[in-house]
C-alpha cells in the first residue's frame, strides 16, 4: 500500500468498503456465507461435508463463481493494460448491476452468483506484475502486515504501510456495517445501492488513471 500515493491508496479504500458492503448483503443472503471471504466458505464447505452433505453445493458453487470472476477480471485488466483499474471497475459494476437485477427478480442464487462474480473480479483493480498487489475483498493479509509493523515499531524499527493496511481493514469492516445496515432496513433496494457506489469508484478511478497517464 506504501507504493502507491494518496489518491490511489484512497481508491483502494473506497474499493473495500464496497466489497465489505456486497459481503454483508450476500452474507445475509446466504444464510451465513460470502461472497468475497473464500476462506470462510471453504471452512464451511469443510464442516458441512461432516454435519451436512447436502448442504455443500452452496459453498462450491461461491467458490466456483469466485475464481470465474477472478480469472475475468485478470484477462481484462491484461487486455487493458494503463487502464486496468478503470477496466476491471467496469466489469464488477456491470456484475453488481447484474447481480441487482437478479434479486428484483428474486432469484437469490443469480444474486449471489453474481456478486461472487464481481468480488472475484474486483481483486484484479491493483496489480504489479501480473499479481495481485492489493487484496481489496479480504483482510488476512493486510491485518498480518499491521501486525508485523506493529511488531516493528515496538523494536525500534520502522515499517512503511503499516497503517494504511489497518485502514483498509477498516474500510472493509465500515462497508460491511453499512451493508448489514441497509440490507436489514431497506431490503429491497439494498443491492442497488453498492451499484451506484462502485460507478462512483469508476468514475474516480478514470481520474486518477488520466492523471498518471
Amino acid at each position: 500500500m506504501h507504493r502507491y500515493d494518496v489518491s490511489r491508496r484512497s481508491l483502494a479504500y473506497g474499493i473495500a468498503g464496497l466489497a465489505g458492503f456486497v459481503d454483508a448483503a450476500g452474507f445475509l443472503a446466504a444464510n451465513g456465507y460470502f461472497v468475497s471471504f473464500m476462506s470462510g466458505n471453504t471452512t464451511r464447505l469443510g464442516v458441512e461435508t461432516i454435519m451436512q452433505p447436502d448442504a455443500t453445493l452452496l459453498p462450491i458453487l461461491l467458490i466456483a463463481c469466485f475464481v470465474a470472476g477472478v480469472t475475468s477480471g485478470a484477462v481484462v485488466a491484461d487486455k487493458s493494460e494503463k487502464s486496468a483499474t478503470t477496466s476491471v471497475l467496469a466489469l464488477s459494476t456491470l456484475l453488481i448491476a447484474a447481480g441487482a437485477i437478479a434479486h428484483a427478480a428474486g432469484t437469490t442464487a443469480l444474486f449471489l452468483g453474481a456478486s461472487a462474480l464481481a468480488m472475484g473480479a474486483i481483486n484484479n483493480a491493483f496489480r504489479r506484475e501480473g499479481e495481485v498487489a492489493v487484496g481489496v475483498t479480504y483482510m488476512t493479509g493486510a491485518l498480518v502486515r499491521f501486525g508485523q509493523g506493529l511488531a516493528a515499531r515496538l523494536t525500534g524499527r520502522r515499517q512503511r504501510g503499516d497503517l494504511a493496511h489497518l485502514l483498509l481493514w477498516a474500510s472493509l469492516a465500515v462497508g460491511a456495517v453499512l451493508g448489514a445496515a441497509a440490507t436489514t432496513a431497506l431490503p429491497a433496494i439494498a443491492p442497488w445501492m453498492p451499484l451506484l457506489y462502485a460507478a462512483g469508484l469508476f468514475g474516480l478511478a478514470r481520474r486518477v488513471e488520466r492523471a498518471r497517464a
